[in-house]
Protein backbone atom coordinates (compact mmCIF):
# COMPACT_ATOMS: atom_id res chain seq x y z
CA UNK A 1 0.00 0.00 0.00
CA UNK A 2 1.27 3.67 -0.73
CA UNK A 3 1.51 5.38 2.12
CA UNK A 4 -0.80 8.21 2.11
CA UNK A 5 -0.29 12.15 2.84
CA UNK A 6 0.52 13.65 6.92
CA UNK A 7 -2.43 14.39 8.53
CA UNK A 8 -4.12 18.14 8.38
CA UNK A 9 -3.62 19.45 11.72
CA UNK A 10 -6.59 20.78 13.18
CA UNK A 11 -8.17 24.44 13.01
CA UNK A 12 -7.07 24.85 16.71
CA UNK A 13 -3.86 22.77 16.35
CA UNK A 14 -2.38 19.06 16.61
CA UNK A 15 -3.92 15.89 17.40
CA UNK A 16 -3.63 15.43 21.23
CA UNK A 17 -1.50 12.62 22.95
CA UNK A 18 2.09 13.78 21.64
CA UNK A 19 4.70 12.37 23.76
CA UNK A 20 6.46 14.77 25.94
CA UNK A 21 9.84 16.65 24.49
CA UNK A 22 11.71 14.27 27.15
CA UNK A 23 10.34 11.09 25.76
CA UNK A 24 10.57 11.97 22.03
CA UNK A 25 14.55 12.97 22.96
CA UNK A 26 15.13 9.61 24.79
CA UNK A 27 13.27 7.10 23.03
CA UNK A 28 13.52 3.43 24.55
CA UNK A 29 16.51 1.91 22.55
CA UNK A 30 15.79 -0.27 19.11
CA UNK A 31 16.96 -4.25 19.29
CA UNK A 32 15.89 -5.01 15.60
CA UNK A 33 18.20 -5.83 13.02
CA UNK A 34 19.17 -3.82 10.06
CA UNK A 35 22.48 -3.42 7.71
CA UNK A 36 25.79 -2.75 10.18
CA UNK A 37 26.02 0.97 8.63
CA UNK A 38 23.03 1.65 10.41
CA UNK A 39 22.99 0.07 13.16
CA UNK A 40 24.83 2.13 15.55
CA UNK A 41 22.84 5.10 14.98
CA UNK A 42 19.27 3.57 14.71
CA UNK A 43 20.20 1.41 18.10
CA UNK A 44 19.61 4.60 19.86
CA UNK A 45 17.08 6.60 18.15
CA UNK A 46 13.13 5.57 17.98
CA UNK A 47 13.11 8.03 15.48
CA UNK A 48 15.70 6.44 12.85
CA UNK A 49 13.67 3.11 13.12
CA UNK A 50 10.21 4.58 12.52
CA UNK A 51 12.02 6.33 8.95
CA UNK A 52 13.43 3.50 8.16
CA UNK A 53 10.53 1.37 8.53
CA UNK A 54 8.52 4.45 6.45
CA UNK A 55 10.94 4.11 3.99
CA UNK A 56 10.18 -0.18 3.55
CA UNK A 57 6.43 0.99 3.22
CA UNK A 58 4.90 1.43 6.69
CA UNK A 59 2.33 4.56 6.54
CA UNK A 60 1.90 3.82 10.19
CA UNK A 61 5.91 4.84 11.27
CA UNK A 62 5.18 7.79 8.72
CA UNK A 63 2.13 8.72 11.44
CA UNK A 64 3.81 7.92 14.61
CA UNK A 65 7.03 10.62 13.52
CA UNK A 66 4.27 13.23 12.66
CA UNK A 67 2.11 12.81 16.49
CA UNK A 68 5.98 12.34 18.18
CA UNK A 69 7.06 15.67 16.30
CA UNK A 70 4.18 17.56 15.19
CA UNK A 71 4.26 19.88 18.25
CA UNK A 72 7.62 20.66 18.94
CA UNK A 73 8.44 21.42 15.44
CA UNK A 74 5.11 23.44 15.86
CA UNK A 75 6.30 25.41 18.93
CA UNK A 76 9.75 25.88 17.14
CA UNK A 77 8.23 27.24 14.39
CA UNK A 78 6.17 29.36 16.30
CA UNK A 79 9.03 30.80 18.11
CA UNK A 80 10.54 31.53 15.02
CA UNK A 81 8.38 33.25 13.17
CA UNK A 82 6.07 35.10 15.76
CA UNK A 83 3.36 33.97 13.54
CA UNK A 84 1.19 31.05 14.43
CA UNK A 85 -1.26 30.48 11.03
CA UNK A 86 2.42 30.47 9.24
CA UNK A 87 4.34 28.31 12.00
CA UNK A 88 1.24 25.33 11.54
CA UNK A 89 1.32 25.72 7.57
CA UNK A 90 5.45 25.31 7.86
CA UNK A 91 4.86 22.06 10.01
CA UNK A 92 2.86 20.79 7.47
CA UNK A 93 5.38 21.66 4.55
CA UNK A 94 8.08 20.03 6.30
CA UNK A 95 6.25 16.78 6.51
CA UNK A 96 5.42 16.67 2.95
CA UNK A 97 9.39 17.05 2.56
CA UNK A 98 9.93 13.83 4.72
CA UNK A 99 7.50 12.45 2.93
CA UNK A 100 8.28 12.68 -0.53
CA UNK A 101 12.29 11.99 0.95
CA UNK A 102 11.15 8.74 1.99
CA UNK A 103 12.92 6.82 -0.49
CA UNK A 104 16.57 8.88 -0.74
CA UNK A 105 16.54 8.82 3.09
CA UNK A 106 20.33 7.73 5.44
CA UNK A 107 20.16 7.64 8.61
CA UNK A 108 23.17 9.52 8.82
CA UNK A 109 22.49 12.00 11.61
CA UNK A 110 19.45 11.81 14.17
CA UNK A 111 15.90 12.08 12.53
CA UNK A 112 14.96 15.33 15.05
CA UNK A 113 18.56 16.61 13.65
CA UNK A 114 17.41 16.23 10.39
CA UNK A 115 13.56 17.58 10.68
CA UNK A 116 15.25 20.78 11.96
CA UNK A 117 17.39 21.50 8.87
CA UNK A 118 14.37 21.01 6.74
CA UNK A 119 12.14 23.00 9.79
CA UNK A 120 14.55 25.70 9.87
CA UNK A 121 15.34 26.10 6.11
CA UNK A 122 11.85 26.88 5.36
CA UNK A 123 11.27 29.30 8.56
CA UNK A 124 14.88 31.26 6.93
CA UNK A 125 12.88 31.26 4.06
CA UNK A 126 9.71 32.24 5.14
CA UNK A 127 11.34 35.25 6.66
CA UNK A 128 13.44 36.61 3.91
CA UNK A 129 9.89 36.98 1.59
CA UNK A 130 9.78 40.39 1.48
CA UNK A 131 6.50 40.88 2.34
CA UNK A 132 5.72 38.44 5.07
CA UNK A 133 2.29 37.90 6.47
CA UNK A 134 1.52 40.23 9.22
CA UNK A 135 2.34 38.28 13.20
CA UNK A 136 -0.56 37.14 14.64
CA UNK A 137 -1.87 38.85 17.59
CA UNK A 138 -4.17 37.63 19.92
CA UNK A 139 -7.38 40.04 19.83
CA UNK A 140 -8.38 42.73 22.60
CA UNK A 141 -9.38 41.15 25.29
CA UNK A 142 -7.83 37.81 25.10
CA UNK A 143 -4.60 38.45 27.33
CA UNK A 144 -6.87 39.08 30.48
CA UNK A 145 -6.92 35.58 31.64
CA UNK A 146 -3.59 35.15 31.61
CA UNK A 147 -3.40 38.49 33.79
CA UNK A 148 -5.89 36.83 35.89
CA UNK A 149 -3.27 33.91 36.33
CA UNK A 150 -0.30 36.16 37.09
CA UNK A 151 -2.03 37.62 39.78
CA UNK A 152 -2.49 34.72 41.43
CA UNK A 153 1.40 34.17 41.70
CA UNK A 154 3.70 35.13 43.67
CA UNK A 155 5.44 38.78 42.94
CA UNK A 156 8.76 37.27 42.25
CA UNK A 157 6.80 34.08 39.84
CA UNK A 158 4.96 36.86 37.44
CA UNK A 159 8.43 38.94 37.04
CA UNK A 160 10.40 36.20 35.76
CA UNK A 161 7.38 35.38 33.35
CA UNK A 162 7.14 38.80 32.19
CA UNK A 163 10.90 38.68 31.32
CA UNK A 164 11.05 35.39 29.88
CA UNK A 165 7.74 37.27 27.74
CA UNK A 166 10.02 39.75 27.04
CA UNK A 167 12.63 37.80 25.81
CA UNK A 168 10.27 35.52 23.79
CA UNK A 169 9.57 38.86 21.98
CA UNK A 170 12.83 39.93 21.53
CA UNK A 171 14.21 37.14 19.74
CA UNK A 172 12.27 38.91 16.61
CA UNK A 173 14.93 41.47 16.46
CA UNK A 174 17.88 38.96 16.21
CA UNK A 175 19.18 38.03 12.95
CA UNK A 176 17.70 35.06 11.41
CA UNK A 177 20.29 33.01 12.19
CA UNK A 178 21.46 34.14 15.97
CA UNK A 179 17.37 33.46 16.36
CA UNK A 180 17.36 30.05 14.97
CA UNK A 181 20.64 28.99 16.96
CA UNK A 182 19.53 29.96 20.04
CA UNK A 183 16.18 28.86 19.76
CA UNK A 184 17.50 25.15 18.52
CA UNK A 185 20.23 25.41 21.44
CA UNK A 186 18.34 27.14 24.44
CA UNK A 187 14.57 26.09 24.32
CA UNK A 188 14.48 23.41 21.96
CA UNK A 189 17.53 21.35 23.75
CA UNK A 190 20.15 20.68 20.64
CA UNK A 191 23.40 19.81 21.49
CA UNK A 192 25.77 22.27 19.33
CA UNK A 193 26.69 19.66 17.51
CA UNK A 194 23.22 18.86 16.54
CA UNK A 195 22.58 22.44 15.79
CA UNK A 196 25.09 22.86 14.02
CA UNK A 197 24.01 20.12 11.43
CA UNK A 198 20.74 21.76 11.62
CA UNK A 199 21.78 25.18 10.60
CA UNK A 200 24.43 23.65 8.10
CA UNK A 201 27.47 25.39 9.76
CA UNK A 202 30.27 24.04 11.83
CA UNK A 203 30.23 23.89 16.00
CA UNK A 204 32.66 26.90 16.61
CA UNK A 205 30.15 28.71 14.00
CA UNK A 206 27.16 27.85 16.42
CA UNK A 207 28.91 28.73 19.76
CA UNK A 208 29.43 32.47 18.05
CA UNK A 209 25.71 32.68 17.44
CA UNK A 210 24.39 31.71 20.62
CA UNK A 211 27.15 34.14 22.41
CA UNK A 212 25.92 37.05 20.22
CA UNK A 213 22.09 36.58 20.70
CA UNK A 214 22.20 36.09 24.09
CA UNK A 215 24.09 39.13 24.22
CA UNK A 216 22.27 40.87 22.62
CA UNK A 217 18.85 39.70 24.52
CA UNK A 218 20.75 41.22 28.11
CA UNK A 219 21.58 44.39 26.18
CA UNK A 220 17.73 44.69 24.92
CA UNK A 221 16.56 43.31 28.54
CA UNK A 222 18.46 45.91 30.14
CA UNK A 223 17.44 48.55 28.14
CA UNK A 224 14.08 48.10 28.80
CA UNK A 225 14.49 47.93 32.21
CA UNK A 226 14.87 44.64 32.83
CA UNK A 227 18.36 43.89 33.50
Amino acid sequence: MTPGPPPRPGARGFPEGIPAKDEQRNPEPWRGLEAPAEASLHALDEDVRLMLAFRAGDAGAFDALFRRWASPLLRYLARMLRDDAAAEDLVQEAFLRVHRARDRYAPDARFSTWLYRIATNLALNELRRPRRRARHEPPDGESGPELAAHAAEPEGAVDARRRAERALALLEELPEKQRAALCLAALEGLSYAEVAEALEVSESAVKALVHRARSALADRLRAGGEG
